[in-house]
């Protein structure tokens, strides 16, 4: 990796977290787009994604717990699920192009939808633990297969159900993203026996950026704009996905 090239991720990887962290991600998605764009290797882009991931979003995780968004009753059903399925998920590889496909439109969707209705006139309804814990699986799983944390998929599932506030689920889904992040490395290295050094000059400044938008989305910014600040990353996300898949289809 050339100095010039390190300057470009890092200048990068610093805007991806504070963007990303201020909404309660932690930017796999966008970390995987830049590695991409850049040439990196696939070996180098998945663990370092998930490395990311796990500082950012633990940031957050922090940061809106000590704002007072947290809500445990939704967390824990979630999580607990999740997690052995994040495990599962990092030891298997599939081909991703479908996978790109119909999760890219299903972002692009979920960003229409929060562009479209306006938080103000939603209230609250409750979640069944049985539904809660179904979701949570399916996270889980989707984030071990993919490096992601899951977080870009639950937070507009938790918006769109219902289930919670703008802020009560970004402090939601940092927890998860980084709880489910640590699991998927864990199971990739497990099963390569490979960590990619070079990541961690990149930590530095994701640990710089993640904790600027964290302090800012959990202290400074009003909730509509947390959710049109989600709206933008899956947009963002679903186009990233879209492209990779389109050469294919």
């Amino acid at each position: 990796m050339t100095p010039s090239l390190l300057i470009v991720l890092g200048l990068g990887v610093w805007l991806i977290a504070f963007c990303y962290a201020s909404a309660g991600h932690g930017g796999a998605t966008g970390y995987i787009a830049l590695f991409a764009l850049c040439g990196l290797a696939p070996e180098f882009i998945r663990p370092a994604a998930l490395v990311l991931n796990i500082i950012v979003a633990g940031i957050g995780t922090w940061h809106y717990a000590r704002a007072g968004c947290f809500a445990r009753r939704l967390f824990l059903p979630l999580i607990i699920p999740a997690l052995p399925l994040a495990f599962i998920g990092g030891r298997l590889h599939l081909a991703p192009t479908l996978f790109s496909a119909i999760v890219g439109l299903v972002l692009l969707l979920s960003a229409i939808w929060l562009f479209v209705q306006p938080s103000a006139v939603r209230s609250l309804r409750p979640a069944r633990y049985g539904v809660l814990g179904l979701t949570g699986a399916g996270l889980g799983l989707l984030a071990g297969l993919t490096g992601l944390g899951g977080g870009i998929f639950l937070m507009p599932l938790l918006l769109g159900a219902r289930w919670a506030h703008p802020k009560m689920a970004a402090a939601i889904s940092a927890p998860f993203v980084m709880l489910n992040s640590i699991f998927g490395l864990t199971a990739h290295l497990w099963h390569t026996g490979t960590f990619p050094l070079s990541v961690l000059p990149l930590a530095v400044m994701a640990l710089l950026g993640g904790y600027a938008g964290a302090w800012l989305g959990s202290r400074v910014l009003p909730a509509v704009v947390i959710e049109r600040l989600m709206a933008g990353i899956l947009v963002v996300g679903g186009l990233k996905l879209l492209w990779v898949a389109l050469p294919v289809l």
